[in-house]
C-alpha cells in the first residue's frame, strides 16, 4: 500500500471525490476516490492533514485510490500552525502543476506538519520551502556566489536571477545564506529568510497570488507568518 496525504479535493460524481495527494515516492498524483455513503462513508478521512494508507490503480493522468484508511491520527494543527499547513498544501499544488512529480518531498512534508503542531514557527515553512525548491532543481548555491567564490558571512549580498548572488549593494546577509544551506535560522533571521524564498519561489508558483496568504491578510490580528 501507498502512503500520503490529501492536499486537496472536490466532490465528484456521486459519492465520489477528485483528489490532489502527495505519495510517497510518487509526489504529486491525482486520483479520483469512491467514498460510499452512510456509515460506510469515508468523507471523515479523506481530508487534508490525515495520514493515509491505500491502493492506486490506473496509469493515466488520473488514477483510482482504493482500500482507503486512516495511517494515524490526523494532524491536530490550530492557529496560525493550521493556516501555515494551508499554505504548504497550495504551494505544492501549484508548484507540482506536472503530475508525478516531487517525488521526495513526502517525509519533508510530514515532518514540516508535525513540527508545526507541536510549535509554531516560521523556521520549517522556510526549510520545506528549501526542500522544495531543491527537488525542483531551483535552488541557487547558498554557500557560493554567482562568481564561484565562498560566501563571506559578513557581506551583503543581492540575488541576480539565473546567476546567483552577488557581493555588494544587496540585502541578504551573508551569515543568512549560510545559516540556510545548513538548515540553520534564527527567529531575528526569519524576514530575511522569508524575502529570499518568496523571490525564489516566484518563478515556480506564478504572478497568481496564492489564496492562503490572503487568510493571514484577513485575520483579526494578521502576524504575516505564511
Amino acid at each position: 500500500m501507498y502512503r500520503g496525504y490529501v492536499l486537496h479535493a472536490k466532490p465528484y460524481r456521486e459519492n465520489s471525490v477528485l483528489l490532489k495527494l502527495l505519495v510517497d515516492g510518487l509526489g504529486r498524483v491525482d486520483a479520483v476516490a469512491r467514498l460510499g455513503s452512510g456509515k460506510r462513508s469515508l468523507k471523515s478521512i479523506v481530508q487534508p492533514f490525515q495520514p493515509l494508507l491505500f491502493e492506486l490503480s490506473g496509469r493515466g493522468e488520473l488514477r483510482s485510490l482504493s482500500q482507503i484508511e486512516s495511517a494515524s491520527p490526523a494532524v491536530p494543527l490550530t492557529g496560525d500552525a493550521l493556516y501555515s499547513a494551508i499554505y504548504l498544501n497550495e504551494l505544492l499544488v501549484r508548484a507540482l502543476a506536472q503530475i508525478q512529480s516531487g517525488e521526495s518531498l513526502f517525509v519533508p512534508y510530514h515532518q514540516t506538519l508535525m513540527t508545526l503542531a507541536r510549535e509554531f514557527s516560521q523556521t520549517p515553512l522556510r526549510f520545506f520551502e528549501l526542500s522544495l525548491l531543491e527537488e525542483l532543481g531551483c535552488m541557487p548555491s547558498l554557500t557560493h556566489d554567482a562568481n564561484g567564490s565562498a560566501l563571506d558571512a559578513t557581506q551583503l549580498y543581492r540575488w541576480l536571477p539565473e546567476a546567483g548572488f552577488l557581493p555588494g549593494d544587496g540585502v541578504f546577509p551573508g551569515r543568512v545564506l549560510l545559516a540556510l544551506a545548513v538548515r540553520e535560522l534564527e527567529e531575528a533571521d526569519w524576514p530575511h529568510a522569508k524575502r529570499l524564498t518568496r523571490i525564489l519561489l516566484q518563478p515556480v508558483v506564478g504572478e497568481r497570488p496564492l489564496l492562503s496568504r490572503q487568510l493571514f491578510r484577513n485575520r483579526e490580528a494578521p502576524k504575516n507568518q505564511e
